[in-house]
């Protein structure tokens, strides 16, 4: 198991429970935060999953060009900005904090 921080839109912390083998989007999602619609239920089609990876995600690999494409789409675009279901917890190491990007 690993934990990861997340910061709501509102700025609540909470910490998520998430073993190697799932998303940081499905992690979130069944710690019961609402807020990260993740309506294409993670086969990168739709970008509600939008995340900021603020701390940890060293071992993630870079945004593929689909995840690249949808994000382009996000006026919250940042360089910390992925989508969490193309985030293994597995590779988001020690100490690591995501916050929730506004929606759009």
């Amino acid at each position: 198991m690993a934990t990861i921080e997340v910061i709501t839109r509102e700025g609540d912390r909470i910490e998520v429970e998430g073993t190697a083998d799932v998303s940081v989007m499905e992690a979130i999602r069944e710690a019961g935060v609402d807020e990260l619609l993740a309506m294409c239920g993670g086969c990168c089609s739709c970008a509600t999953c939008h995340v900021y990876v603020e701390a940890g995600g060293e071992e993630s690999p870079p945004p593929g060009s689909d995840e690249d494409d949808l994000l382009d789409s996000s006026a919250h675009r940042t360089d910390r900005s992925r989508l969490a279901c193309q985030l293994a917890v597995r590779d988001m190491g020690m100490n690591c904090r995501i916050r929730i990007a506004p929606e759009d």
